[in-house]
């Protein structure tokens, strides 16, 4: 049984309207009547570090309050999340050494960023219980991100966390995700897109010939995979790199490498970037070796808008034939916006002959103008980010015209899906 109690004198006095002993004794009894039942307590004590700051002496009467009344935890809340690191460390040894026999908690919020770090010194600080949300779900800036402070205190401190290893903390989190409708950003540590894509020619090198010179763990101990970003200065090394998982027999002298690193250098020049799109970058190779296939041909689009929108937030309509096998299925949907009304266009008539693309959806779309100069006539970059609930992928589009430029990134998202499904069932 959790609760919490006012540990600071202004909440108790401004915000409860209760005399500072009349909330000793409210913790006091509630946290007896629970014990009285049988039950575990673990007693937060609401803003205690700023209560220790504030008022010293009350703060540690409240959290006696609590252990002599039988608290099995004294959990202290940095509920603003204001509190530095140290502040913190130094509050928890203090408990820690005045209630030898207690379990003492920690439970911050990352209103300064600071929430992991500050429940790593705690723990050292001798804090045996860490409270957070998984991937740092919480009010304000979010609480301390369990799915990082996890492999910081077990891979790197040497404290068991949790049973066994760590090897699907990166599905783990990606589901999550999933499952809250938040896209998980690159950069996020140990399980984001980019926690161990090397771009620069000298960590790529430095990484292929030895992998610890550019990164702090193994990328499989967390589930997650080492990326090779291309770029306009990527060379034949960091194209091979790329090409391990795709076609490991070319090698790098081979003709097919020459022709993989015109074909960037060419597309990069025209607006293309390939580092934040890994499938679109996957299908331009297999174009090259000869082992693409074409599931669908579009016969023709045509989008249309409407302003104001007459149905609600359906400001858009299109319809679309395309061509699968010989047989041509047209489709047509409303969507916010031309982009929208496409793809759901699209993925009603590809339906009709791939059923698992059910599963698939957008989960970011990015538009970049590349030639601003030409201001409504601007060349635009599109990378969309999609999944199929388990992978998530990037593609990418350019053109002058925003919805073209959407429509090579959504069927390149599409094709990479199936001929990646193809390829797995040889």
């Amino acid at each position: 049984m959790a609760i919490f109690g006012k540990a600071w004198d202004i909440h108790v006095e401004k915000i409860l309207k209760a005399t500072l002993k009349e909330n000793l004794a409210l913790v006091s009894e509630t946290v007896a009547f629970f014990k009285s039942r049988g039950r575990e307590v673990i007693f937060d004590a609401e803003h205690y570090f700023d209560a220790a700051k504030n008022n010293h002496a009350y703060a540690l009467k409240v959290l006696e309050a609590a252990f002599k009344a039988g608290a099995d935890v004294l959990c202290l809340c940095d509920t603003n999340g204001g509190a530095s690191p140290m502040e913190v460390r130094d509050f928890t040894r203090e408990v820690c050494e005045l209630y030898p026999g207690a379990r003492v908690g920690i439970h911050c919020h990352n209103d300064t960023g600071c929430a992991v770090a500050s429940s790593m010194l705690a723990v050292e600080a001798g804090a045996v219980q860490v409270q957070g949300t998984f991937i740092g779900i919480g009010e304000r800036c979010g609480n301390a991100d369990l799915s990082v402070l996890i492999p910081n205190l077990q891979l790197k401190g040497g404290y068991r966390c949790v049973e066994g290893d760590l090897t699907s903390l990166t599905d783990t989190v990606l589901k999550l995700s999933e499952i809250a409708n938040l896209v998980l950003p690159g950069n996020k540590p140990y399980t984001g897109a980019s926690a161990f894509a090397h771009k620069g020619g000298m960590h790529i090198d430095g990484v292929y010939k030895l992998p610890v010179s550019f990164e702090h763990i193994d990328p499989a101990a967390v589930g997650n995979k080492r990326r090779f970003l291309m770029s306009e200065v990527s060379g034949r090394t960091t194209v091979l790199k790329k090409l391990e998982t795709i076609a490991p027999e070319i090698g790098k002298d081979s003709p097919q490498t020459a022709e993989i690193v015109k074909r960037i250098k060419q597309l990069e020049h025209e607006g293309y970037q390939f580092e934040s799109a890994d499938a679109s970058f996957e299908l331009l190779v297999l174009g090259v070796l000869g082992r693409f296939k074409e599931h669908f041909r579009l016969c023709m689009y045509r989008t249309s808008g409407e302003f104001p929108s007459p149905d609600g937030d359906k400001s858009a309509s299109a319809i679309l034939s395309i061509e699968v096998g010989g047989k041509v299925e047209t489709s047509a949907a409303m969507g916010n916006g031309p982009v929208n009304a496409l793809d759901i266009a699209l993925r009603k008539a590809l339906s009709v002959f791939f059923p698992e693309l059910s599963k698939v959806h957008l989960t970011d779309y990015k538009v970049r103008v590349l030639t601003a100069e030409k201001a409504s006539a601007a060349k635009v970059r599109v990378l969309i980010e999609s999944t199929d609930g388990t992978d998530t992928w990037t593609t990418v589009g350019v053109s002058t015209d925003i919805i073209a430029a959407s429509w090579k990134a959504l069927t390149d998202s599409i094709e990479y899906l199936l001929n990646k499904k193809e390829r797995e069932a040889v």
